[in-house]
């Protein structure tokens, strides 16, 4: 096959490339330009896309004796990504770029591009297997080393693009394998530090990236009652969850620390409470996408969905590293899921979920679908799951 490589510039990916050629492909390496200020060097942190990046990724293929190519896309990743990383903070909710990333730069902008220039698929270096079933159609599965698995944020590509994507490290033990793999090979990224944190955000300070783009809005942060215990300069900065930089001056009645249980946008309020608070017990997500079409509703005129589907036993995550946890879905009209956690319901579930976060649900290891959180039910000691 004729396979197009993404090379980030770490071992990851260089390492994918170099399998794709030891697999007999057609293999050429294009490295993705995602910002027009790139960093050449970065500082506090370890992102990727930097001009840094570049000169690694092009060094790796001479290694590998591939072509190799730069395509700018950071208009794309500017109005997608990068927009769609403020509008959503702005909107008091909490968006994963590197979901976005996948979805319109990786497997839509590089994947479409790819395909229109003849290529059969996009080889990367993503931890998650590729599972065939007997029909020939294709299975995502988490990676074998599920300290490294990424198949949350592969979730959100769709069968389509599944079926012309590669994944040559789903299967490894390790990441060490993979440095000592690159070593062998002579690919100096052998021992480049990992890639985290947001990429676009060069020194790791999103408080400050989100305030420089959006200003200080100063406001209160409330308790559950109402009672005014805090301020802000920019509700956008907080999140579910959040529990540091509150910057409130007395601690909670039970001297317990207090977390952040909402976000209001319109009326610019931060609203703490206890860590109890948090736990959930229901979530209703929005634009569901399924890799399992075994999952999905039946549909009417249009395709539209004419009926709620059965309920299906799952495991839910609503985070890149979180954990699964127990429970049941229902796919609804209007591409919504219902998520019910079915486990002891006195056991802490799901904690601090925040609109805008993606829940991938699991059949074991395969990946059954995804969608947007839009809302969450509290968890109780008397949650009993509805029919």
């Amino acid at each position: 096959m004729k396979v197009l490589a993404a090379l980030s510039g770490g071992v990851d990916s260089a390492v994918a490339a170099a399998r794709a050629v030891d697999a007999g492909h057609d293999v050429v390496g294009v490295h993705m330009a995602l910002s027009r200020n790139r960093d050449q060097f970065r500082t506090g942190s370890r992102g990727c896309c930097s001009i840094e990046d570049a000169g690694d990724a092009r060094r790796a293929a001479d290694v590998l004796g591939i072509p190799y190519y730069v395509w700018d896309l950071s208009e794309k990743f500017e109005q997608t990504v990068v927009a769609d990383f403020f509008a959503e903070y702005e909107a008091g909710r909490t968006p994963n770029p590197c979901v976005r990333c996948n979805e319109h730069i990786k497997f839509e902008a590089l994947l479409d591009k790819a395909l229109a220039l003849g290529f059969d698929a996009v080889c990367t270096g993503h931890y998650a297997r590729i599972e065939l079933r007997p029909d020939g159609s294709r299975e995502l599965h988490r990676a074998a080393d599920l300290a490294k698995d990424q198949s949350y944020v592969l979730a959100v590509i769709g069968p389509d693009r599944l079926a012309r994507s590669m994944f040559p490290l789903g299967d490894v033990a390790s990441k060490d394998e993979v440095r000592a793999e690159a070593a062998r090979r002579g690919l100096g990224v052998s021992a480049k530090p990992d890639s985290y944190d947001i990429c676009f955000v060069a020194d790791g300070d999103t408080h400050g990236f989100l305030r420089d783009k959006l200003g200080a809005r100063p406001g209160d942060i409330v308790d559950a009652e109402g009672q005014i215990v805090g301020a802000h300069d920019g509700a956008y900065a907080y999140t579910v969850g959040q529990r540091k930089g509150l910057a409130i001056g007395r601690p909670a009645p039970d001297g317990k620390p207090r977390y952040v249980l909402e976000v209001q946008p319109i009326t610019n309020r931060v609203v703490v409470g206890s860590a109890a608070d948090l736990a959930v017990g229901a979530i209703l997500a929005d634009d569901a996408g399924w890799l399992a079409g075994d999952v999905e509703p039946p549909v009417g005129i249009g395709g539209v969905p004419s009926r709620d589907a059965a309920w299906f036993d799952c495991s839910a995550q609503v985070r890149a590293h979180g954990t699964a946890v127990d429970a049941r879905a229902r796919v609804l009209p209007g591409g919504r899921v219902r998520v019910e956690l079915t486990g002891d319901p006195g056991s802490p579930g799901l904690r601090g979920v925040a609109p805008g976060q993606s829940i991938v649900l699991y059949d074991g290891t395969r990946v059954l679908g995804q969608a947007t959180v839009g809302a969450t039910e509290r968890m109780t000691a008397t949650t009993e799951v509805r029919e």
